[in-house]
């Protein structure tokens, strides 16, 4: 398949390239600075350095592609609108050019609902984790907003806290739903559930929870 991914040089976004390397996909690494790409990655996919923010400068990398996943993140703590900008930038440039295919990670920590356990889902959530990253969640249910009214065929993936462990081949998954003690997640377990959506047409107009 022929795969655009944003956020490339983050942790998700590596895991997304590898792994789709070793399924022999056709990448494209739409970042604001290639030399933050690994070396032994950067010359086997195509590569474009650009303003994320822009539609226009982004078009030309969605164009033909059968899915484009957004690994956006943001690093700051204080007010951001990393998530939001950048997804709207994406769903203008895909709209432009005839894309369809979406996929956006998100938080497992936005929401709390009945999949959680009872401390998890009034205590946890809404009185530590959703005051801690009050900033980063708010841009993220931007995010999720935008994404939602998009007539698309987006899938919303909501992983729990990121960690770099590896692989584990056993993670957990819920559709609209949090997952009751999940609790951790790695990022190679998100790239995994990631590229195997892409061609699962039940997913889409989906959140889709994962924990490790």
């Amino acid at each position: 398949m022929k795969i655009t991914v944003f956020g490339a040089t983050g942790g998700t976004g590596l895991e997304l390239l590898r792994q789709g390397l070793e399924q022999a996909h056709d990448l494209t690494a739409v970042v604001r600075d290639a030399g933050r790409l690994p070396a032994d990655l950067r010359d086997r996919l195509d590569v474009v350095e650009t303003d994320i923010m822009n539609p226009a400068a982004i078009a030309p990398a969605v164009k033909g592609r059968d899915a484009v996943l957004s690994a956006m993140g943001s690093r700051e703590r204080g007010p951001t609108t990393v998530q939001a900008g950048s997804i709207a930038a994406i769903l203008a440039a895909m709209r432009q050019e005839g894309a369809r295919r979406l996929l956006m990670v998100s938080a497992a920590g936005l929401e709390a609902d009945a999949g959680d356990g009872p401390f998890t889902r009034y205590v946890l959530k809404p009185l530590v984790i959703q005051r801690v990253f009050r900033h980063s969640y708010a841009d993220l249910a931007r995010a999720e907003r935008l994404v939602r009214a998009a007539e698309l065929d987006w899938t919303i993936v909501r992983p729990a806290r990121l960690t770099d462990d590896g692989r584990t081949n056993a993670y957990r998954t819920a559709w609209d739903l949090s997952l009751r003690g999940g609790f951790r997640t790695t990022r190679a377990d998100v790239a995994d559930c990631m590229l195997r959506l892409i061609s699962d047409r039940a997913s889409v107009g989906h959140v889709i929870s994962v924990a490790s």
